[in-house]
């Protein structure tokens, strides 16, 4: 059966045949070349290494060229090959630095093959392959993403050992032609001299000990031309918050910030930000992986959101990134597919408690009433204030206790963590401290005095406040995030402060329904599968301590592009959270001091000067 389709002036032509005559669709392409770009990379690396790979009709041609030629042209096959194979990724997300080096590398994959007595066929799948990357160059046109120096000792460890790996296979891969029976240690030793331009103890006949040095000597400078490169090249650092952002941020936060109770930690300084084109909205973000991961709501007026979001996602397209929302609201989530075409899951809930209905009286908050009892009668005190209502030594002593407390060497969190204390226009945050006083002791010998636990909230408005961080002395008796909540919430009517936020709970409906009775086999085993979880990301235990509390539960979800991007979304979250530490190598990480916050002259708490100088 045939169609005639809109346009086409020669007749009656089958749908499939108009499809393979077109050729892939436009989006399509880049996918398609990095597939093939890798599987040539392969063909060029088997055609420099092993020598049936290598016979063929063209042998006779290889035969009456300069005897140098040959062995040069399999090292630069092999060459080709793997810079190929790494440049493979970024051809398939549009990179346009990857495209130009692909094109200068293809015709010299051919003419390597085709001099190094290999069939005709393969240097014509480089020159189709380079065809295409000519017509299709304008969908390659990706900027560069965020990077810095410390990828050079990175690759010079990863193509060191993939150097390594690949010279015991062209050092084994003529057998027939070594002299003696060299063992592995003789082969592992003639592959690092070889790297390094040396020969070594492993000898062949027939003039294949060039070929075999000028394959390894090429993986030699492979590597250290490419850590150089890397090492010297101009920093892309990632987006940050300047000044003038942060102002207008604030600006947005003050008219519209009572919105989300996720809108104040836009105010990381690690996140970059795009405005919407009246700069009535903006979107804050971070890249981590080549994700472009948003958190929680668009920052101001409901009605600029559409702006703000196109803004992002033109943004993630100028530099092909990934783009995906973490934690946004059900209206969020809305405006969001909406705008995009991009699809929303639901990935847990936000304890949110109502100051005015939370008591402790009851049975169903018997067990939080009897341990805050407890926790009093043993000495224990709480002082819950503004943060700038708190003197210089007491912020000191505060910010040096979160810090030694904190008991991992990263600041864990991005979408519900500031990453700081005490910063200039940050005054209204309110800071639940306790403290014990030791019968036996003085507490000035204590760094910390006789504090014992810290938690700190954000400003939600001007009537709410959020859950940013819980620290406390390992030392002290257990339940002080209990007793310091519930301090917080009995102190919220004389603070002005009508609903709090607590910790955010993944996958609480699942736990929830799981755990119930008449719960179907499928949900049984996910909740299974949570609670296993919960033994390394405490999914099960932040749900039941929120669930002390009795909060009314807030949905929240993740917004993502398509299925196959959930898995790298979630990487790139648990990296920007903090839970996946990729640690840069210490030869190219300058150690630099934490930078001081910045003051900002819009805001002044009452004792403005004295939070600058603590900063």
């Amino acid at each position: 059966m045939s169609v005639t389709l809109d346009g086409d002036k020669s007749g009656m032509v089958p749908v499939r045949v108009r499809r393979i005559l077109r050729g892939p669709r436009p989006e399509k392409v880049p996918a398609l070349v990095g597939t093939a770009c890798t599987l040539i990379g392969l063909i060029d690396i088997a055609a420099g290494v092993f020598p049936r790979f290598r016979a063929s009709r063209m042998h006779a041609v290889a035969e009456v060229l300069p005897g140098t030629l040959g062995p040069l042209s399999a090292a630069l096959s092999l060459s080709a090959g793997v810079l190929l194979l790494l440049l493979a990724h970024g051809l398939k997300r549009h990179k346009r630095r990857a495209w130009r080096a692909a094109v200068v590398l293809l015709p010299l994959g051919a003419a390597a093959q085709f001099v190094w007595r290999h069939s005709v066929l393969g240097a014509l799948l480089s020159l189709v392959l380079l065809a295409l990357l000519l017509r299709h160059r304008a969908e390659f046109a990706a900027l560069p993403d965020p990077r810095s120096r410390w990828r050079a000792l990175a690759n010079f460890v990863l193509m060191g050992g993939g150097s390594i790996a690949l010279g015991l296979v062209i050092v084994s891969a003529h057998p027939r032609r070594v002299l003696g029976s060299p063992s592995l240690t003789d082969r592992l030793e003639h592959v690092l001299y070889g790297l390094f331009g040396v020969e070594g103890p492993v000898g062949y006949s027939n003039g294949v000990d060039w070929t075999v040095g000028y394959s390894l000597g090429a993986l030699g400078m492979l590597t250290a031309l490419t850590t150089i490169y890397l090492a010297f090249r101009p920093e892309h650092p990632a987006a940050r918050l300047t000044d003038d952002d942060e102002l207008r941020l604030r600006a947005l936060l003050a008219q519209h910030g009572g919105r989300d109770s996720l809108g104040h930690f836009a105010l990381r300084s690690d996140k970059g930000v795009v405005f919407s084109p009246s700069g009535k909205a903006a979107v804050c973000y971070r890249v981590v992986s080549g994700v472009m991961l948003a958190s929680g709501d668009p920052i101001g007026d409901v009605e600029a959101w559409p702006g703000a979001i196109e803004r992002f996602m033109d943004e993630a397209k100028a530099h092909s990134w990934t783009p995906a929302v973490m934690g946004c609201s059900e209206t969020g989530g809305q405006v969001w597919t909406r705008e995009t075409g991009l699809d929303a899951l639901e990935l847990g809930d936000e304890a949110v408690v109502d100051v005015p209905d939370f008591s402790l009286s009851g049975r169903a908050m018997r067990n939080v009433r009897q341990m805050v009892k407890r926790i009093e009668r043993n000495g224990y005190t709480t002082q819950v204030r503004r943060v700038r209502d708190l003197d210089d030594a007491e912020l000191t002593r505060v910010r040096r206790a979160a810090a030694d407390w904190r008991g991992t060497d990263t600041e864990r969190g991005f979408s519900m963590a500031l990453g700081r204390i005490g910063a200039p226009g940050d005054g209204d945050a309110v800071i639940a401290t306790a403290h014990k006083r030791e019968p036996d002791g003085d507490p000035a010998d204590s760094p910390y005095g006789d504090l014992k636990a810290i938690i700190h909230f954000v400003p939600w408005g001007t009537d709410g406040m959020s859950l940013e961080l819980m620290r406390r002395d390992r030392s002290a008796d257990p339940g002080m995030n209990e007793l310091l909540i519930v301090a917080a919430l009995q102190a919220s009517p004389a603070l002005g402060i009508t609903r709090v936020s607590l910790n955010f709970a993944m996958f609480r409906s699942a736990l929830a329904r799981g755990e119930k009775i008449g719960a179907g086999p499928v949900l049984r085993v996910w909740r299974g599968l949570l609670v296993f979880l919960s033994r390394w990301f405490q999914i099960e235990s932040l749900y039941k301590f929120n669930a002390k509390f009795r909060p009314r539960w807030e949905p929240r979800f993740v917004v993502y592009r398509t299925s196959r991007d959930l898995p790298r979304i979630g990487f790139a979250a648990m990296q920007a959270e903090g839970f996946v530490n990729l640690p840069r190598p210490r030869p190219f990480t300058r150690r630099r001091p934490a930078p001081a916050p910045r003051p900002c002259a819009h805001i002044v708490p009452v004792s403005a000067e004295r939070e600058i100088r603590a900063a």
